[in-house]
């Protein structure tokens, strides 16, 4: 999920050492310019109030588990009517993060010993660079996979373009495809019979 390539928006740096297996709470709370910038990377008109409270733990030695909840205000267009669509986004996220040598690789699959040691049910482990963890652009991310991908206005209905639809497709209500006329089979044997 991280892009090393990008300097990332809203930028909060947790050392993985220091994680123990009783956890420790973090809070991210995003200023002014962070909302700003996050804003024009997510595409909104604006966002404020960006608040996320995290639980970091060690787990099965070298992993780290972070688990969370953000809440913000967010202001994105309509998808119909390029309006503001108000919403306050309210999401709990989790990510597990591990050394870069006990992060399975693409080409391991379900059965490899790092799948069995984390468990069936566990998420895929995200790296930590340096032994750190940006649970900034963790919240970020995951503010990101909270947003409302066809945000409408109350009362504005979208209607999709249907393409490539002839008229004969569609019944007289416009609910569902017409079925096709039934050819009477003995049509064409009795056409074949006429004298010409």
């Amino acid at each position: 999920m991280n892009n090393p390539s990008r300097t990332p928006e809203l930028s909060r740096t947790v050392i993985a050492d220091k994680v123990t297996t009783s956890g420790g709470y973090e809070v991210v709370t995003a200023g002014d310019a962070e909302c700003a910038a996050l804003a024009t990377r997510f595409d909104l008109i604006s966002l404020s109030g960006l608040t996320a409270k995290l639980r970091l733990r060690r787990v099965r030695g070298d992993f780290i588990k972070v688990t969370g909840e953000l809440e913000a205000d967010v202001v994105q267009r309509c998808v119909v009517t390029l309006e503001p669509v108000p919403a306050h986004v309210k999401e709990e996220f989790s990510a597990l993060y591990a050394p870069d040598h006990l992060i399975p690789k693409e080409e391991e699959d379900a059965e490899s010993d790092h799948f069995q040691y984390l468990g069936a049910e566990e998420d895929f482990p995200e790296p930590m660079p340096g032994g750190r963890i940006d649970i900034g652009e963790l919240v970020a991310q995951n503010l990101s996979l909270a947003l409302d991908p066809y945000p409408r206005r109350d009362g504005v209905e979208f209607t999709p373009i249907l393409e490539d639809v002839g008229p004969d497709t569609l019944s007289l209500t416009g609910d569902e495809p017409a079925e096709p006329p039934r050819q009477n089979p003995f049509a064409a044997l009795s056409r074949l019979k006429k004298p010409s």
